[in-house]
């Protein structure tokens, strides 16, 4: 197929020869395949971020550092400037993601390149050598929903031991490839120990993983990972060797209302762009 304009530039640069198909269009980013030399890859095309709330993009950015102190301040200010710098950022944090989380060890697909917006990675593919498909489209039995839940909740462990939290995760940003799971969509990634939200995404991370593989292994839906994992990493005792158990004593204190409501709105939004997720890929 004739090459999209923001792709154009990179087939230019002989950063690749070739764009087969469009794969995906979501209300962030596009992803075409592409052909450099003998490799397939995914080329993902960031769309200009108007869909997500005030809020949520403090939340997230909380603490990510900007190259000068102008940069700051526009952002600050909300100026056009600022609008860009905070969308290069945005963009920025998942190709650095991306690259710390590999060298990691945790599975999600090897960055090639990032030019002019567009991110070069790794294709993930399925048995048949096609593009992966996300975990909601797929039907699981209760022996792969446990397997493939404990697969995940490893990752989620490796990225934390790595000072990530993915801060989105869900069956919508998950591949299975033919060897297993593979996470995706790290644009919203923050840091574990400089996020004052780390702790509640983390939670809620893993409880969209409880939830999704719930469906099909019901027993899941009674465990609690998030909190033991969590306390674990703020006591330096957690590792990728480390074996969880599920169940989690919840100490007895005052209830933080403000986090109580915060997590009612996050669980709106979240069910909304669920729904939007869900009407995008029927």
């Amino acid at each position: 197929m004739k090459a999209p304009p923001r792709l154009q530039a990179l087939v230019e640069e002989g950063l690749i020869d070739t764009v087969v198909r469009q794969l995906m269009s979501g209300k962030e980013a596009m992803v075409y395949v592409v052909r450099s030399g003998d490799n397939t890859l995914c080329a993902k095309i960031y769309k200009e971020a108007t869909n997500r709330s005030f809020r949520q993009a403090v939340d997230y950015t909380e603490n990510r550092k900007v190259k000068n102190s102008r940069q700051a301040r526009a952002m600050a200010k909300g100026s056009k400037f600022g609008r860009e710098s905070q969308e290069a950022a945005w963009q920025s944090a998942e190709v650095d993601a991306l690259y710390k989380l590999a060298d990691a060890g945790v599975r999600v697909p090897r960055p090639y390149n990032f030019f002019e917006g567009v991110l070069l990675m790794e294709l993930v593919t399925d048995a048949a050598g096609d593009a992966a498909p996300r975990l909601n489209d797929v039907v699981f039995s209760p022996e792969d929903a446990r397997r493939h839940h404990a697969s995940l909740l490893a990752e989620v462990v490796r990225m934390l031991c790595a000072g990530t939290v993915h801060g989105d995760l869900s069956e919508f940003n998950i591949l299975l490839a033919a060897d297993g799971p593979v996470i995706i969509d790290l644009p919203q990634a923050v840091d574990a120990a400089g996020n004052n939200h780390a702790q509640r995404m983390l939670l809620r991370d893993v409880l969209n993983l409880r939830d999704f593989f719930g469906q099909f292994a019901p027993e899941l839906l009674h465990t609690d990972f998030g909190p033991e994992m969590w306390e674990l990493y703020q006591r330096g005792l957690l590792s990728t060797e480390v074996t969880l158990t599920g169940h989690y004593q919840r100490k007895a204190g005052a209830v933080d209302m403000g986090s109580v409501l915060r997590e009612i709105d996050d669980a709106r939004a979240e069910d909304a762009a669920r729904r939007l997720r869900m009407q995008q890929s029927g």
